[in-house]
């Protein structure tokens, strides 16, 4: 086998794509093609310090800017991009954290709208030690100190949504987005369904960790250098955003009201095991209740999402998304 192409990317503080869809592709891409990227943090690297505030040094809606989108040749609707994660790396010593007024899962919004004030706008920035893998929160209002492993992530990854949308990288839907799932780490590979020609895959909002649910609204934000292979599946549609481990299969679903997030995650796995796995629907169905995991994803977003994800172990031994997860994890040992 040839080694796979590499395409190095940096771009520009101009060059950053803010939206899925209506972006220029910054490069066309082949299939198995080795994408190393860096990705800005979701504030643009403008929050540096404890007395840089969102509101004052970030422009809405210039928020959660996007490394690419790349065309990937061949890609047309009814197929699958498959995004191998082979590292994720903080590209600074140091990453930011902060609460916004009217966003967040414990404040009044635009939406849920009441008489009480937004919460204070405070920022804390995260001491990262890359060599031993920590992030160092630093109490405000308290000498309380606590190192909390990292376990970094991207909060956003995606293809242009379908019927010619626009829309804003901070909304996660089922063309992928601003999902906010911790399980979008290196060693996993997700599937996105694509919806126009050549996919127009973007990444970005690294995150150097995040609780599930992302309740605040904002994680550990950080830049990122990443290292990702892109696959093409022709002819494999895949509805909303998968993603495979070495140990799970995942669902993804975005919606509001979360209860409808979480059942687009639950019927996607449930479908999953009906087409790749010999289940019939209602067995699919009984298995998936009780065996399934189903934490939260973002409780704070447009879209809420919700993960569902089964244990490989538990499943049958069959093949899913023609075994290219594997192919590339074996790929991604090369790189290294």
């Amino acid at each position: 086998m040839s080694d796979p192409r590499i395409l190095t990317v940096r771009p520009e503080p101009g060059e950053y794509a803010w939206t899925f869809g209506g972006a220029a592709p910054v490069a066309r891409i082949a299939p198995g093609t080795v994408l190393d990227l860096y990705t800005e943090d979701c504030f643009a690297g403008r929050v540096r310090s404890e007395k840089d505030l969102v509101s004052e040094v970030c422009e809405f809606p210039f928020l959660n800017p996007q490394t690419g989108p790349f065309h990937v040749e061949g890609a047309e609707p009814g197929d699958t991009v498959a995004v191998h994660f082979v590292s994720i790396e903080p590209a600074r010593d140091w990453a930011a954290s902060s609460t916004v007024p009217l966003f967040g899962a414990l404040t009044s919004t635009h939406t849920t709208a009441t008489l009480q004030p937004p919460l204070p706008e405070t920022v804390w920035i995260w001491q990262l030690d890359r060599t031993r893998r920590t992030a160092l929160f630093r109490a405000h209002d308290s000498d309380i100190e606590v190192e909390l492993p990292m376990d970094p992530m991207h909060g956003t990854v995606g293809v242009a949504p379908a019927n010619l949308e626009v829309r804003s990288a901070l909304v996660p839907d089922a063309h992928g987005g601003n999902m906010d799932t911790p399980e979008m780490r290196a060693g996993v590979t997700c599937y996105l369904g694509v919806n126009v020609e050549g996919a127009l895959l973007s990444l970005g909002d690294g995150h150097a960790r995040q609780g599930e649910g992302e309740t605040c609204g904002v994680a550990v934000e950080c830049a990122m250098n990443t290292v990702v292979i892109v696959e093409l599946l022709k002819g494999l549609a895949t509805p909303w955003p998968r993603i495979e481990s070495d140990t799970h299969i995942i669902s993804t679903g975005s919606a509001r009201p979360l209860e409808d997030a979480f059942r687009i995650s639950q019927l996607d796995l449930v479908r999953w095991l009906v087409r790749d796995y010999g289940f019939s629907e209602l067995d699919a169905y009984q298995f998936a209740t009780q065996a399934v995991e189903s934490p939260l994803a973002n409780v704070c977003d447009t879209n809420y999402t919700c993960v569902a994800k089964i244990r490989k172990e538990w499943l049958p031994t069959r093949e899913t998304h023609r075994g290219v997860h594997a192919r590339l994890r074996e790929t991604a040992t090369t790189l290294r």
